[in-house]
């Protein structure tokens, strides 16, 4: 069976399963299989990539193209981040993905998507050394926070936003630690900058979670800040390559 065949029948029963999901409470028997279906998608991102890390997470729009300032800017971060020494690690689609997962291949860093299954098909990029497709949301985000010691959000729609405000929550009620995160691009993030800023202002949010992450038009500066707080911060240094199990999918 091809990739194209098996992307589209793995679509075709994540859309049934969102369906089934949908009509609301389920046997305990559905209940039971639904719950062994998100196991081995967890398990199945672990294993793919045990031994990627440490990693560094791109957020941002599949929609822009090579053409785009954005792009050009995401593929300048993505270089960045491996030159400091991080695996850079994307949703694996177009736009923003792409540009960050060909900055690391420039340079000659490593470059790993976490693909979502999606009804228009999402097709891998082709910058990646290794990739896993998952067919829920919430497995993927699980898996680009776990192995990330670092969070950059470029410019971005919905999804963007989803994934930047989780990393942001997570480290605010200090569920994961204070890992760094830059918001990338002042113009395209203005108006929401200032909404943060009312938000601590009228109580919201508080004043130091502003300090939650670096707002910045600069590649350099993004760089001397993930460094600071996170390389420098956590000690991170390359880590011995641990025994290989094939039995379990894992490949170095």
């Amino acid at each position: 069976m091809d990739l194209k065949t098996q992307t589209r029948k793995t679509i075709g029963k994540s859309n049934h399963q969102e369906k089934i999901f949908l009509e609301g409470p389920q046997s305990r028997r559905k209940d039971f299989f639904f719950t062994v279906k998100i196991l081995i998608e967890l398990i199945k991102g672990f294993r793919a990539l045990h031994f990627v890390g440490p990693c560094a997470t791109v957020f941002g729009s599949a929609r822009f193209n090579e053409d785009h300032p954005t792009y050009k800017l995401s593929r300048e971060v993505g270089a960045g981040l491996a030159q400091l020494g991080f695996t850079v690690i994307t949703g694996g689609g177009p736009g923003v993905m792409e540009a960050a997962n060909r900055g690391a291949k420039d340079v000659g860093g490593k470059s790993v998507g976490c693909n979502i299954v999606l009804p228009k098909e999402q097709k891998p990029n082709k910058y990646l050394d290794k990739w896993v497709y998952i067919r829920f949301f919430f497995v993927r985000k699980v898996l680009l926070v776990k192995y990330s010691y670092a969070f950059v959000v470029m410019p971005g729609g919905f999804g963007t936003m989803d994934e930047f405000f989780e990393a942001l929550t997570l480290i605010q009620t200090l569920t994961i630690k204070r890992f760094p995160v830059v918001l990338m691009d002042k113009v395209f993030y203005k108006n929401m900058y200032a909404h943060f800023e009312i938000m601590a202002e009228k109580g919201a949010i508080s004043k130091d979670d502003m300090d939650l992450f670096l707002y910045t038009d600069s590649v350099q500066e993004a760089m001397e800040h993930i460094k600071k707080h996170g390389i420098e911060q956590f000690q991170l240094r390359k880590k011995k390559i641990r025994k290989v199990f094939p039995l379990f999918g894992e490949k170095h």
